[in-house]
């Protein structure tokens, strides 16, 4: 049979036959596993997470049609005094189905009969011959005292123009596991009931409209998948510490990158200066490499690592340290801000000297050596396709307050500023203005990038019309800060993020 006669053939789906494994989720370092069919209490005095079935069997026993689905129903519920995230995973899978004939989502509700809001949506349930443990949700936030009420559907698919004969004699067997999580970006785009756009936006065009009104773009960093907003987006204010901010992603982490937007909600593309907290320039002097750095090294040296040593604060990184103190700190926000990576992108680019009918450029970056640094050449300057990233590829550029695995540890807060590979992935260019995405101020300000050094030190500035330009580092322009919400403040927020309705903590 080379073809399936969908219409007639029957599959028996001996799905999730499951002796249960529950995992408690405990914050005294250690798991207690149970391993029965009652309803499951693992009581762990630091605190407890429990996961019980709520359909009143052990499992699914069902003959399904290609097309049809089936649910299985459980609750989750924290019955210990902290928050909590959890993670649940296929234990002991195997599923010899081919890929794709078998998707998955997942929903969740406060109500035993809903409404239910989906927090994973058609995926592949996992392809394995053998047993196999693979995460089915991460990053689901369970405060203390809450129960959820969650359906796990799954789909036998009717793949088009696709031989699923191997699906005759095929088996799907699972058990699960409920343990501690972490945050991920997909919970957050699932929290703010927002979702992943296709494809990849055109970088060589401005992005003059919402671009993302049916989705965020995707795109790697250093902690995972991060969602961007590109365009006028209407949907991404937020309300923190009694000033207006626009989100720029949703971290890999779960975090949210904000920006900061005034004393009161600004329409895009609306100037004021109140949308900047002050004027500073980026570094004095600037006639020296050591000078593109937020934080920065010796000066007149023949040595790269000498010049981009962390030893001395910008101009910059002062006027924002003060400002965090006084507005954060002082005011008891400071809980609800993470630490997560400002990248100052130091990194040369190698192709200098062929870019934008420039000469005279070196790869050194050190002293008074003319150096094009590697964000200039991804954002457009010279070349025709840009290709903006969101990883931090030196160490010692990735600013971190305490994390030192990932970046260098040498903040004192956690703030910085925008990057321009940011601003380029939000819709501006190095070749024309864009007077209308959200990240147009009317005003000019800094970009944490460095774009040149020749003569001077270049940082990235985005023009008080739109536009991305590098511009000398002892110039005046506006500040304007970028902190991180942290994953679990996140889950407090409210709102829908427009300017009558941002998200806020009610």
């Amino acid at each position: 049979m080379s073809k399936l006669d969908r219409n007639h053939l029957l599959v028996i789906l001996f799905a999730l036959i499951v002796l249960l494994s529950v995992t408690a989720i405990t914050y005294a370092f250690f798991t207690v596993n149970v391993n029965n069919n009652n309803a499951q209490t693992a009581k762990i005095t630091a605190g407890t997470m429990a996961l019980t079935f709520s359909d009143n069997d052990n499992g699914i026993n069902e003959v399904l049609n290609f097309g049809d689905s089936v649910t299985k129903k459980f609750i989750i519920e924290n019955t210990g005094t902290l928050d909590a995230v959890a993670k649940i995973s296929w234990l002991n899978l195997t599923n010899t189905y081919i890929e794709e004939s078998l998707t998955y989502s997942l929903e969740y509700s406060e109500n035993a009969s809903g409404p239910f809001t989906k927090v994973v949506t058609d995926k592949n349930v996992p392809v394995s011959s053998v047993q196999t443990t693979e995460v089915l949700a991460n990053g689901i936030s369970v405060p203390t005292g809450k129960k959820y009420y969650y359906n796990l559907i799954i789909t036998l698919n009717n793949l088009p123009d696709v031989d699923q004969t191997q699906d005759i004699n095929a088996s799907f067997n699972t058990r699960f596991t409920l343990e501690e999580g972490k945050y991920t970006s997909d919970s957050t785009l699932a929290f703010f009931g927002l979702k992943e756009k296709e494809g990849t936006p055109d970088f060589n065009t401005v992005a003059t409209t919402d671009e993302t009104a049916d989705g965020l773009y995707a795109i790697e960093d250093d902690y995972g998948t991060s969602y961007y907003f590109r365009g006028a987006v209407e949907n991404n204010y937020v309300y923190f510490a009694g000033y207006y901010w626009r989100i720029i992603r949703i971290n890999g982490d779960g975090s949210l990158r904000i920006i900061y937007d005034g004393t009161i909600a600004h329409a895009n593309g609306e100037e004021s200066e109140d949308r900047l907290v002050g004027i500073s320039p980026y570094n004095t002097p600037s006639n020296d490499n050591a000078y593109v750095g937020y934080m920065y090294g010796a000066t007149d040296s023949n040595s790269y690592e000498a010049t981009h040593a962390n030893t001395n604060d910008s101009s910059i990184k002062t006027y924002l340290d003060n400002w965090y103190k006084t507005n954060i700190v002082d005011k008891g926000y400071a809980e609800a801000v993470s630490d997560e990576i400002f990248c100052n992108d130091r990194e040369i680019d190698q192709n200098a000297g062929s870019l934008n009918g420039q000469t005279g450029y070196t790869t050194l970056g050190y002293g008074k050596n003319n150096t094009f640094y590697a964000a200039a050449a991804r954002v457009g300057m010279g070349i025709s396709n840009p290709t903006p990233k969101l990883t931090c590829t030196q160490k010692n550029d990735a600013f971190t307050v305490s994390d030192e695995e990932k970046g260098n540890g040498n903040l004192i807060y956690p703030i910085g500023l925008i990057t321009i590979d940011e601003t380029r992935l939000a819709g501006g260019t190095t070749k024309t203005t864009n007077q209308n995405y959200y990240l147009n101020k009317g005003s000019s300000y800094w970009s944490l990038s460095p774009g040149s050094f020749n003569s001077i030190a270049g940082l990235f500035n985005i023009y008080k019309n739109g536009y991305l330009s590098t511009y000398v580092a002892n110039y005046y322009y506006g500040v304007v800060p970028v902190i991180n919400l942290s994953p679990n403040y996140v889950q407090t927020l409210n709102g829908i993020g427009t300017m009558t309705d941002p998200y806020t903590v009610k």
